[in-house]
């Protein structure tokens, strides 16, 4: 009895399980293009011209699904699931920001901190231009204090940590998977 209810569960779990592991890549038509304008504009303006900008919207994707109504449990709002208290240090060097309910400002607040976080890692510990966005998303994710923690770790055990795969086990397992989720929205099948 028990083995046959295990197999109708089963059953009815496949399909949802097959489905979960379906990712439709940043280019995909089930994204929304209304918001691309600003993030071209604001990944132009933080990052300069030759920046792929289409890693910001991947990440307001693993973020809020391009919700601008998205509010996290933890208090996080807006496309790119910024807190309050990091928008207010964000607007306090860029006083134009308004609201952190307009998408518009909601994301150039957020690729404006990927820029801060970006910086850090080019700064301290060298990491290279390739790998260095994902220690920028690791630190927007877990914070920039969790992700040194854990790069302290994998340094301990390893020597000099220069790629992400290197500090991803190191780092906490949810941030390890927005990492892996962003990657995977950029890719694209042709």
């Amino acid at each position: 009895m028990r083995a046959r209810a295990g197999f109708w569960l089963a059953a009815a779990l496949l399909p949802a399980l097959a489905l979960a592991g379906v990712q439709r890549h940043v280019k995909h038509e089930h994204w929304t293009t209304e918001y691309d304008p600003l993030f071209r504009k604001y990944t132009k303006h933080y990052f300069g011209a030759h920046f792929d900008w289409h890693w910001f919207k991947a990440q307001a994707i693993a973020e809020s699904g391009l919700d601008p109504d998205a509010r996290s449990p933890a208090g996080a709002r807006g496309i790119m699931q910024i807190l309050p208290s990091t928008y207010e240090e964000i607007k306090s060097q860029n006083p134009f920001l308004a609201g952190i309910e307009d998408p518009g400002w909601n994301i150039a607040a957020g690729i404006f901190y990927d820029r801060q976080l970006y910086r850090k890692w080019k700064q301290k510990y060298e990491v290279q231009t390739a790998e260095r966005l994902k220690f920028a998303f690791a630190s927007y994710n877990a914070g920039y204090g969790n992700v040194l923690k854990a790069y302290r770790r994998a340094a301990a055990q390893q020597g000099e940590i220069k790629r992400w795969d290197q500090l991803a086990p190191h780092a906490p397992t949810e941030t390890g998977r927005y990492v892996s989720r962003i990657e995977g929205l950029m890719q694209v099948d042709d």
